[in-house]
């Protein structure tokens, strides 16, 4: 099928199925020569008409991905216009749309809609972070998708560390395969080895500084982060931490405690309590600018106009100067 939507709150699962997509072609020159990546928020009419459009080369068809297509296309005009041009890609284009979707939303989204009024023209596949009493179960399967086992207190204890972040559960399951060489089950005691959250409290302290105004706190946590985590890990772990921000801000406004925000955000009350307190630093207005701050340097550094460790630097001058 030549169209796809994907969405959802788990943006790791997303990404994985991405990589899926990508697997379809033999090799990896021609996944490169028939590949386009596109951000809605950046690419213009033609950006997109010249990727669907285009002829495969040395191949039987084209990938196209579409990010964030309702930042575009966000009134009942230019989604019927782009509807239109969807409906008429050719057969040798793949155009795989996806972005992030909570949960509530997801029945009423336009594309969904779309979908089920043309059964047959587009495949659409949800996907939604597990609640959090189904972490240990998402643990123990994505351990076996790793090709290793961990016993069930190890992985109960991994999902107290990390909450329902299926992307951070990824990593650290990764970390503790490669600690136990894949020879035996991971057990509680590798996590406690391995798994120590300093990763998360440190971006705890990061986003403390930025609270708090001190530059130059935030600098040295942020070039510390740096050279211990992939900078994109990073940027990850920073972009959710101020999306927690955003969701408690709006549940302590509504006269909501840290359970409350516990529950809500299907965290750690240890994560939960660190974010209710952070956020009362913070208006709900200045969380919105910071927020879209954000979405433009993801936008930026996904389209090459910066690079992320810079972008992250110029972050903390605009908010502690």
């Amino acid at each position: 099928m030549p169209l796809h939507f994907l969405f959802g709150n788990d943006e790791f699962a997303i990404s994985r199925k991405l990589k899926d997509f990508e697997s379809d072609f033999p090799d990896p020159t021609s996944a490169d020569m028939n590949t386009a990546r596109l951000d809605a928020r950046s690419a213009s009419e033609d950006d997109l008409n010249n990727a669907v459009n285009a002829m495969p080369f040395l191949a039987k068809r084209r990938l196209v991905f579409l990010a964030n297509p309702s930042a575009k296309y966000n009134n009942p005009s230019a989604r019927k216009k782009f509807l239109e041009f969807i409906e008429n890609a050719p057969d040798t284009t793949r155009l795989v749309m996806y972005e992030t979707v909570e949960p509530r939303d997801a029945d009423k989204h336009w594309l969904v809609k779309w979908a089920e009024k043309n059964s047959g023209k587009i495949q659409t596949k949800a996907f939604m972070l597990p609640k959090l009493r189904d972490m240990t179960g998402w643990i123990v399967n994505e351990t076996k998708n790793q090709g290793g086992q961990i016993e069930p207190r190890a992985a109960e204890m991994l999902k107290d560390m990390v909450g329902v972040d299926t992307r951070q559960a990824g990593m650290e399951i990764s970390k503790l395969l490669a600690y136990v060489n894949w020879a035996r089950p991971v057990t509680s005691q590798d996590v406690e080895a391995v798994c120590i959250v300093t990763s998360q409290q440190s971006v705890f302290d990061f986003v403390d500084a930025l609270s708090n105004g001190n530059g130059k706190s935030a600098q040295h946590l942020l070039h510390r982060l740096l050279e211990t985590e992939d900078p994109f890990a990073l940027w990850g772990m920073v972009v959710r931490q101020f999306r927690l921000l955003l969701q408690a801000r709006e549940i302590l406004d509504g006269r909501g405690g840290k359970d409350d925000v516990a529950r809500a955000l299907g965290v750690h009350p240890f994560v939960a309590e660190k974010t209710a307190q952070q956020a009362a630093h913070f208006s709900m207005e200045t969380l919105e600018v910071i927020y879209r701050r954000l979405l433009k340097i993801d936008e930026g550094v996904k389209t090459s106009q910066v690079t992320l460790d810079l972008a992250l630097d110029t972050l903390v001058v605009e908010l502690t100067r």
